[in-house]
């Protein structure tokens, strides 16, 4: 069982604005340099430190962080090592899940280089699985004075789709069928660009208003182990130089099931989902749990 500390419910609030997601066209690469910005090539040297304090504490126990535009967001900061637990990573998925068919590889890189790794369904799994590689290339910035950090500071991310849900690279460029790839992407590169870290039941909105993803009612991200859908065993990978990584799902949410978790906290948003059985797989059409 995977256990967590009371610091781990947090939430990471923005300012900046590329971290709003609701286009419903295909997404052109003037998109996405309007939303890094146009970067230099320089190398990134991962510096120690520590996450950064929270803002504030909500009613539900949830440490509340406000990241604003960092002074560097016009350079880019090229991974100075990539795939360092890819091989053993898709060991873990083929031992535990199904073998990964395609890879949807990143083409450009900033922090850590995230490719995308594609399980389709089988009779197991009657759905679609997606799952990074290059988040846990680094070790997160974890908070001071929390305990056996190493076992929490690396992470990988997965998101778990309908066995109909388009995916490829041409269906990818309809922003409905993108934006849970968007995302996957997004948060794995987040604690490496602003020193902090994902874990067990952190909720991160899109955008400072929870705005609507794409064609979704959907406004905030929650991340946590994949324990409903996946056998204990798949949920922690130990390799071979002793590095713990955690898989952590990621479950969009309503925003009145954000406020819920941050109102009364994580496990009260997770009763309602028992009570609606509401899994890690995706469903656009699933009902509002704080309703």
């Amino acid at each position: 069982m995977f256990i967590c500390h009371a610091n781990e419910c947090d939430r990471h609030r923005f300012n900046k604005k590329k971290t709003i997601f609701k286009s419903t066209k295909p997404i052109p690469m003037s998109f996405f340099k309007k939303l890094f910005g146009e970067k230099n090539n320089t190398n990134n040297k991962k510096e120690e430190s520590n996450a950064p304090d929270p803002e504030s504490i909500s009613t539900g126990g949830s440490n509340v962080y406000n990241y604003s535009t960092k002074d560097s967001e016009t350079e880019w900061h090229l991974p100075n090592q990539e795939c360092v637990y890819m091989d053993e990573i898709i060991g873990h998925l083929e031992m535990h899940i199904g073998n990964p068919a395609t890879v949807f590889h990143e083409i450009i890189s900033d922090y850590v280089h995230i490719d995308v790794h594609w399980i389709k369904p089988s009779a197991e799994y009657p759905f679609n699985i997606l799952v990074t590689t290059g988040m846990s290339d680094l070790p997160m910035s974890m908070p001071a004075g929390m305990e056996n950090v190493e076992r929490y500071n690396h992470a990988e991310l997965m998101v778990v789709l309908p066995a109909d849900w388009p995916i490829g690279d041409e269906e990818f460029k309809e922003a409905n069928n993108y934006w849970p790839v968007y995302f996957l992407k997004m948060i794995a590169r987040f604690p490496h660009e602003y020193k902090t870290w994902i874990g067990y039941g952190h909720t991160i909105p899109n955008g400072q208003n929870a705005e609507p993803i794409a064609n979704t009612g959907f406004g905030c991200i929650l991340t946590l182990p994949p324990m409903l859908t996946f056998p204990e065993e798949f949920l922690t990978l130990e390799t071979k130089d002793g590095t713990i990584i955690n898989f952590l799902a990621t479950i969009p949410l309503y925003e009145e099931e954000m406020n819920l978790k941050l109102e009364e906290g994580t496990d009260a948003l997770l009763d309602r989902f028992d009570e609606f059985e509401i899994s890690e797989v995706i469903d656009i059409d699933r009902p509002n749990v704080a309703l």
